[in-house]
């Protein structure tokens, strides 16, 4: 059984976010999801949703086998729980799959890292993006 992993913030859910989990689920027999914490995002503005609303919504996925909270201190602590074979990266994420794969063999997790190269370019396929057509005035 091969167990897949993906992982992100799942703000606002849209058809990206579908994408990148129906290629995740494609490449294995489960699907594991973490839902990024609020306190750990911090190469981006803090999520409009709440942590509990966002891990809701993604554990509704048809495609989602499991989806848990990551942790508030250790990034890696939830992988040695799931020993996934393999974590997806988003095509927008910001990990460079080669350095992800050693750091991760360097704390004795041996999972592929791939990055999932499908993307939707359709207008409203982010989440900054709703945002900022939500927040324009002539909209």
């Amino acid at each position: 059984m091969v167990r897949v992993l993906a992982t992100g913030t799942f703000d606002i859910l849209h058809p990206g976010h579908l994408l990148y989990l129906s290629e995740s689920k494609a490449l294995g027999d489960e699907l594991y999801v973490i839902v990024a914490r609020e306190s750990m995002i911090k190469h981006k503005p803090k999520p409009v949703i709440p942590e509990e609303q966002r891990l809701a919504m993604v554990r509704a996925l048809r495609m989602v086998d499991r989806a848990i909270l990551g942790s508030e201190h250790d990034m890696l602590g939830p992988l040695y729980e799931i020993e996934p074979d393999i974590i997806t990266l988003g095509k927008n994420q910001l990990f460079n799959e080669k350095e992800l794969e050693n750091q991760l063999r360097a704390h004795g997790i041996r999972a592929k890292v791939v990055r999932i190269q499908s993307f939707d370019p359709c207008e409203l396929c982010s989440s900054s993006a709703i945002i900022r057509r939500l927040l324009r005035p002539d909209r």
